[in-house]
């Protein structure tokens, strides 16, 4: 798409179609997703270019009309599922870090950095074992355990 030079007073119009396309062609909800989230990565639009896209998907027909809400629907809900996420992995972050500076001190920048690279399940472990730790050399051998 990117290839394309798509004109950019075309760009709703296109991702309109293409979206239209996308509903018609039934697909499994995996082969959607993919797709139309490369749809929606190449071809983003402004305020402006939202507006047109609307319109014309009010010009479609109810079915296929309806077909792209689906579509862009999974978008929204993918997209709140990432925001609740990362939220949760932020809160948790603090949480951890706020627990570890009670209990071993002041962090170095390296184990700041370790912690902050930990996924969820891992975080999750750390606020657990966290409780066992005397000083910063227990937390260091617990990171080190996973490398």
């Amino acid at each position: 798409m990117a290839k394309m030079r798509i004109a950019p007073g075309d760009r709703p119009k296109v991702k309109a179609e293409c979206l239209r396309i996308l509903a018609t062609l039934r697909l499994d909800p995996a082969r959607t997703r993919l797709i139309s989230g490369f749809v929606d990565t190449y071809l983003r639009l402004n305020a402006q270019e939202k507006e047109v896209f609307q319109s014309e998907l009010g010009k479609l027909e109810e079915r296929e009309r309806e077909g792209i809400m689906e579509i862009t629907t999974s978008w929204l809900e993918q997209g709140i599922e990432q925001g609740i996420e990362q939220g949760v992995q932020r809160e948790a972050k603090s949480l951890i870090f706020r627990l570890l500076n009670r209990r071993v001190g002041e962090l170095p920048g390296r184990v700041r950095s370790q912690i902050e690279a930990l996924p969820l399940a891992e975080l999750e472990a750390l606020a657990e074992a966290l409780l066992d730790f005397s000083g910063l050399p227990d937390l260091e051998a617990w990171l080190a355990k996973d490398t």
